[in-house]
Formats: C-alpha cells, structure tokens, sequence
C-alpha cells in the first residue's frame, strides 16, 4: 500500500506529466495533435483546480498516479506509464470509495482497458455521447455503479 497525498498548485507541472505521458501510453486512439489540444485546454482551464485531486506517492514522495473527483464523479484517473498493473489504479479507486462515495466516471469508447477497469468495480454503461465535451470525434461511455 502506498500512501496518498494531497497536491497542492506546485505539483500541477507533475501531474500534468503524468497526464501526457499516461494519455500516449494508453490512448493509442488519439493523434498526436489532439493530445497537444487536450494538454492546453487542462492548462488554460485549470482543471486540476476544478476537481479534490488524490495522488498516490511512494516511499521518497513521487507522485506515481492521481486521481479528481468533482461530487460522486471520477473525473480523472492517471498513473504514470511505468507504474501500470502494480495495483495503484484499484487502491485509487478504493480509496474513491471509501471517501467520496462515487457512483460515476466518463471513458473514451475506444480505450477499452479503462473500460474493462471500470466494469470491474460495478460500472456499467447507461449511455454513450457520440462526440467527447470538445466536440471531438471520441465517443465517451458514461458508467454509473451497478
């Protein structure tokens, strides 16, 4: 078990690393010119600030992942590439459970994995949008718990 922190406006740069580097390891979907665009709509809106972020560290305090939540809502879920499949996203998850209560999360159609994640914690597809909140063409799955 590794131990949660609470970022502060000086760890968004890491986060924001974290973010990229999870996005091209796990969104194989997106063109690399969409990726640029989603970074600097998360910069020029500020969205780390919009959500109660959690990241996880390890022992000598590295972020490895993070998570925000906006109300009962997942709204992001990221963990840097290298840490993948060591059970960080679950105890993230869990950890959402247990302090927030969510019932919701959004995933891109296409990335399947995050998918399967999500159906594994009682998620189930109750609608899907045919164009993500940019108006892109990425249809985004919305879940809610069983």
């Amino acid at each position: 078990m590794y131990p949660f922190y609470k970022p502060t406006e000086s760890d968004f740069y890491k986060l924001l690393t974290i973010w990229e580097a999870s996005v091209r390891a796990t969104h194989d979907f997106l063109n690399p010119d969409d990726i640029l665009f989603f970074k600097h709509i998360i910069q020029q809106h500020n969205a780390f600030s919009l959500v109660e972020l959690t990241c996880i560290v390890n022992e000598h305090n590295k972020i490895l992942g993070f998570m925000g939540i906006a109300e009962d809502k997942l709204e992001m879920l990221f963990l840097d590439p290298a840490e993948r499949g060591k059970g960080l996203g679950k105890q993230l998850m869990l950890y959402a459970f247990e302090t927030h209560h969510i019932t919701k999360v959004d995933v891109n159609e296409q990335n399947e994995a995050a998918r399967q994640f999500y159906e594994h914690f009682g998620f189930i597809v109750i609608s899907r949008s045919p164009l993500d909140g940019t108006g892109k063409p990425y249809p985004i799955l919305h879940m809610e718990l069983k």
